[in-house]
C-alpha cells in the first residue's frame, strides 16, 4: 500500500498472471487459474492491455518475469508442509495449491484488509490451511508474528519472497535475510532480484529504463541491486548455503521458450534459492 492506496506493483503482477493465459499462446509457463477473479472489476481493463498491447517490453516482459518466479517457487513447495510468503501481495497459491500445506501470508495490515476485500468481492473463500500474519515491518519482526500465528518454528518450511527485495534498500534486506536465516535448519528460501546496470542484456536494460521510471511515478521507487556474487555471499554470511543462483532463461525448461508468442526471457532479474544451515 502507499499512502492507503492499493499497490500498483501487486496489482500489474497480478494482472500479469492473469494475462499470460490469454495473451500468450502454448506452451502456458504458469497458470494461475484465480488472479483474473482476484483483481476483479479491474481485470477487463488490465488484462485488456496485455491483450491488445502484449509485445511491448513492460507488458511481455512482466508476464515472463511473474510467471517464471511463481512457476520456479511453487516447485519447491512440496517438499515442505509450510510456506510463508513474504511480502504477499496478490498471490493465490493459498487458494488453489494443496490443502495439506499450511500457507502463511506475510505482509502489510493494510495491504492484507485490502486483498480480504478482494476476495470476498470475488466470493473466493479463505480455506483453513491459509493464515493472514500483518506485520509492519518497520517495526516488528516477522519470525516473532509468525510463531504467534501458529507457524511452527521447530519444523522447515519454504520461504517465497518475490517481487519485493528491490523495492527495499541494501540494508533491510540484508536484516530481513538474518531474520529468515532463524527458522529450522532445512528451511529454503526462494528470492528474486535486480540485477545492476552493466550485467544486464539490452533487454533487460530497456525494460528497466521504462520500469523503473514507472514505479517511481506510482511511488513505489527501485532502491537496491545485486550482481549474482554479491547476494550470495550475503546469504553466506547470513548462514543459508546457496543452492541456485539462475537467470529467468535457466529457471524454467528450455522448452517452454521455444514458442512464437511475445514472450521472452529476458536478463534484468534473477532468482536465487538458498538452505538454512543452521
Amino acid at each position: 500500500m502507499n499512502d492507503g492506496e492499493p499497490s500498483s506493483t501487486a496489482l500489474s503482477s497480478a494482472a500479469a498472471r492473469a494475462a499470460h493465459l490469454v495473451a500468450d499462446g502454448t506452451p502456458k509457463v504458469f497458470e494461475d487459474t484465480l488472479a483474473a477473479r482476484l483483481i476483479g472489476g479491474l481485470a477487463d481493463e488490465m488484462i485488456g492491455y496485455h491483450r491488445t498491447r502484449g509485445e511491448h517490453i513492460i507488458l511481455a516482459g512482466t508476464r515472463a518475469v511473474t510467471t517464471v518466479r511463481s512457476r520456479y517457487t511453487e516447485a519447491r513447495i512440496t517438499a515442505h508442509g509450510q510456506y510463508v510468503i513474504l511480502g504477499a501481495g496478490l498471490d493465490t497459491y493459498g487458494y488453489r495449491g494443496d490443502p495439506g500445506v499450511r500457507v502463511f501470508e506475510v505482509d502489510h495490515p493494510a495491504t492484507q484488509e485490502w486483498k480480504k476485500g478482494l476476495l470476498e468481492t470475488a466470493g473466493i473463500p479463505v480455506p483453513e490451511n491459509v493464515v493472514f500474519v500483518p506485520v509492519d515491518f518497520e517495526a516488528e519482526d516477522p519470525v516473532e508474528r509468525l510463531a504467534c500465528s501458529g507457524f511452527d518454528l521447530g519444523r522447515p518450511a519454504l520461504v517465497g519472497w518475490l517481487g519485493v527485495s528491490f523495492y527495499l534498500t541494501r540494508d533491510t534486506v540484508a536484516k530481513t535475510l538474518g531474520e529468515i536465516a532463524r527458522l529450522a535448519p532445512g528451511s529454503e528460501l526462494v528470492l528474486d532480484y535486480a540485477l545492476p546496470e552493466g550485467m544486464r542484456d539490452a533487454e533487460g536494460d530497456a525494460y528497466a529504463e521504462i520500469a523503473e521510471q514507472v514505479v517511481r511515478d506510482g511511488g513505489e521507487p527501485r532502491r537496491s541491486a545485486f550482481a549474482p556474487d554479491e547476494i550470495n555471499a550475503l546469504l553466506k554470511d547470513r548462514g543459508f548455503e546457496v543452492g541456485e543462483n539462475v537467470s529467468v532463461r535457466d529457471a524454467v525448461p528450455a522448452h517452454l521458450w521455444r514458442r512464437t508468442d511475445a514472450l521472452r526471457p529476458f536478463d534484468c532479474f534473477r532468482l536465487v534459492r538458498a538452505a538454512v544451515t543452521s
